[in-house]
């Protein structure tokens, strides 16, 4: 049986994130990577590992961190995962399990990518992300609409729709 989003949020604890949706850390290696890099001040954890869930109406507004990023579905609906790579080109990765829509299981987005992601029209998609070096909210950033429009301008409807800012 399918559980509801709000029963998959009670049952796995989920917090809201501040880029839209839910989500919760479920590992942080004890060792640690000392960069040795003006990328990241100080050092980071091997990798980190959070369950993500986003519900119909919500998205996952624009940002990057300095890493790389694994996503993996889980349950639900497909995940559309928007990312403007370092030159400035489009792509939708379609995470989920609907392989004859081209979905995968599994996608990487690049350090320094801005990404967002929301629904396929489905009441919500659970999927994982894995970070390596480990997430820090300081390697973080929200976009601003306006400076991300001004930058990608080919870009600024799909901007416009999925920033908070």
């Amino acid at each position: 049986m399918q559980q509801s989003p709000d029963q998959l949020i009670r049952y796995y604890q989920l917090l809201p994130h501040p880029e839209g949706g839910y989500f919760k850390e479920t590992y942080r290696s004890g060792s640690t990577i000392d960069t040795g890099s003006n990328a990241f001040p100080g050092g980071r954890s091997y990798s980190t590992a959070i369950y993500f869930l986003l519900q119909r109406q919500d998205f996952s507004a624009f940002h990057r961190i300095k890493s790389d990023e694994i996503w993996h579905f889980y349950a639900g609906g497909t995940l559309l995962i928007h990312v403007i790579d370092l030159a400035g080109n489009l792509s939708t990765i379609r995470l989920g399990r609907n392989t004859d829509a081209g979905d995968t299981f599994q996608a990487v987005v690049s350090a320094g990518c801005w990404f967002a992601s929301e629904p396929a029209g489905a009441d919500y998609a659970l999927v994982g992300c894995t970070v390596a070096p480990g997430f820090d909210f300081s390697d973080f950033e929200l976009a601003e609409k306006e400076k991300l429009s001004a930058d990608f301008p080919q870009h600024q409807d799909i901007i416009a729709r999925l920033t908070r800012q």
